[in-house]
């Protein structure tokens, strides 16, 4: 079961690594355009802000890995801390934007939650 949990949370890691990516680097680009649905103008002005989310995606990400490699004593309490993070963040989403956002974020990161717990 923990190696189930490990999975989990290395793949919301990757997810998050993705909306990083996408947010801070992509954001102006043909892919960042296509999946937030933005013309080159909007994208342009919000660059920054989205720069700004996207660092805050990073942070989850070094949490999350460092969950994954912490020491017993300390791998549950990051795992909560930081799945909880990307819980919160995904139903904040998932209000203030788009349903989706809520099961492609929060979805994920709640089911590894749940699970590690279980363990």
């Amino acid at each position: 079961m923990n190696l189930i949990v490990q999975v989990l949370v290395g793949l919301v890691a990757l997810e998050h690594f993705y909306f990083f990516m996408l947010e801070s680097v992509l954001w102006t680009k043909p892919l960042g355009l296509k999946t937030f649905r933005n013309t080159p103008e909007k994208a342009e002005i919000t660059r920054v802000l989205a720069l700004n989310q996207g660092v805050y995606n990073g942070f989850l990400v070094a949490g999350l890995v460092w969950a994954l490699f912490a020491g017993p004593g300390m791998q549950l309490y990051l795992r909560v801390f930081f799945l909880g993070c990307v819980v919160v963040a995904g139903i904040v989403g998932g209000l203030t934007v788009s349903r989706r956002i809520a099961f492609i974020q929060a979805g994920p990161a709640l089911v590894a939650l749940v699970l590690a717990h279980l363990v």
